[in-house]
Order: C-alpha cells, then structure tokens, then sequence
C-alpha cells in the first residue's frame, strides 16, 4: 500500500482513538471507577503511539503528494508538514503521562487523580494540536478548502529520505 493511503488512516486511528479515550476518560473520572480509567488511559495510550507512524507515513509520502499537488497545495503540504515535524512532541508526553498514569498509582496511590487529569489536559491539547496540522493537510489536495494562501513554512522546502 502507498504510503499517502497509510498516512491517511493512520491517522484516523490517532484521532478517533484519542477522542474516544478522552470521552472514555472523563466518563470514568465521572463515575470514579478505578478500573474505568485503566481502559480510558490504556485507549489514550496505545491511540497516542500512532502518531510516530502517522508523522514516519507522512513523511515517506511526501515526494509523491508534492508531485500531484498544485503550486498553492505543494504550499499546503509544507506548511502541514512542518507543523506535524514541530508538534510530534504533544503526542510523546501524552504516551509518556498516560503511561504514568496507568503504573505509577501502583505504587504511589495519591498520583492517580493528578496523573488522570494531566492525561485529560494532555489529550485535549493533542487533539487542538491534531487540528492545527490537519487544518493544512486537508488543503493540500482540496483546493475547495482553501479560503486564504497558505501560510508561510518556516522551512522552504522538507528534506526527506523520499523527497529526494
């Protein structure tokens, strides 16, 4: 499969996942169920580890999405690109807090509540930050989307193992 096809759903797995855990979590912060947290935090968790695939996808998709895309959509996927390059870091300490969460009250009873709730923030800021990146991407072949230029990439053009 191309990895423009496994990039797209990917990353519907990253964000249906985190979602559903988010709902999953507050639910279980709802009904003060112990055990409804470990599944709403194991959700978090394993959704949230999708992102390094989806960003490694992405990236090897890049060189042939540039290639089909249109001056303003090539615009598009830079500024995309780059924005899931410099957030990739809100879904690793996502992985890192829910993981906490999960084990450390094993040990430390009074950390689950500031450790859930630091998940909840984590995964909410994941899913603004997940929107921000996607707001570009789904410009970049829709030219029906695009109501303003793009935005200027930091970066000129991406330097990838598949742009070459």
């Amino acid at each position: 499969m191309k990895p423009e096809y496994l990039h797209a759903i990917s990353n519907h797995v990253l964000v249906i996942g985190v979602g559903l855990g988010i709902f999953a979590l507050i639910l279980a912060l709802f009904l003060q169920s112990r055990q409804a947290q470990i599944v709403a935090l194991a959700v978090v968790l394993v959704s949230s580890a999708a992102a390094y695939p989806v960003l490694f996808l992405g990236q090897q998709a890049y060189k042939s999405v540039r290639g089909i895309a249109d001056e303003p959509g090539q615009e598009w996927l830079d500024v995309h690109m780059e924005r899931a390059e410099n957030t990739i870091y809100i879904y690793y300490a996502l992985m890192l807090v829910a993981g906490a969460a999960l084990v450390a009250p094993r040990w430390k009873p009074k950390t689950t509540m500031p450790l859930t709730l630091a998940t909840l923030a984590f995964a909410a800021a994941s899913m603004g930050v997940g929107g921000w990146i996607s707001y570009e991407g789904g410009r970049v072949r829709h030219p029906e989307f695009r109501d303003s230029p793009p935005p200027e990439a930091v970066e000129a053009r991406h330097q990838h193992a598949a742009h070459e």
